[in-house]
């Protein structure tokens, strides 16, 4: 016997970047890297539907300074997500671990103190040839990818929100 399983809440993203305004906050840091994921960001946001005037890119000097720059951007400006973009590659000492954790720990603790979707972005990978793979053409590019989950997260809160 097949059971039809009704859903009543049912709450699930759609991907558009029709009237939205999208923060990006981008480390300079592995600058090859990161500006190909930056490019990759932009276009998917462009390509489903949203315009320049909309679209903001914050560049800092690394990963290190990129949930500082989102607490600021979500105190006093307006948008509806903020994407974070980066590249933090392995090297000889523990200097990748403290960069990469502290990071990733920041960006999940802001996403969890605002009503507004921050997406974590920032490539943690042992070598260079990794983050260029994943920040590769628009069917591998993290940035793409990043800015598609901000574009459902923000239909998903959408969703969420009361009505009066």
């Amino acid at each position: 016997m097949e059971r039809k399983i009704q859903m009543i809440n049912h709450v699930t993203g759609s991907i558009s970047a029709v009237d939205t305004h999208i923060t990006i906050v981008t480390a300079e840091f592995n600058s090859v890297i990161s500006e190909s994921l930056t490019h990759g960001a932009i276009d998917a946001f462009l390509f489903h539907g949203g315009i320049e005037e909309n679209l903001s890119v914050i560049r800092v000097p690394g990963a290190f300074e990129i949930p500082g720059t989102v607490q600021r951007v979500l105190k006093f400006q307006n948008p509806d997500a903020v994407v974070t973009l980066g590249a933090v590659i392995r090297g000889g000492t523990p200097h990748f671990d403290f960069v990469a954790g502290e990071s990733a720990q920041g960006i999940a603790e802001l996403s969890r103190q605002f009503d507004v979707p921050v997406v974590f972005g920032i490539l943690t990978t042992d070598n260079f040839e990794q983050a260029l793979e994943r920040a590769g053409t628009k069917s591998s590019n993290k940035g793409w990818e990043v800015m598609e989950s901000a574009l459902k997260m923000i239909s998903v809160y959408r969703q969420l929100t009361p009505t009066h």
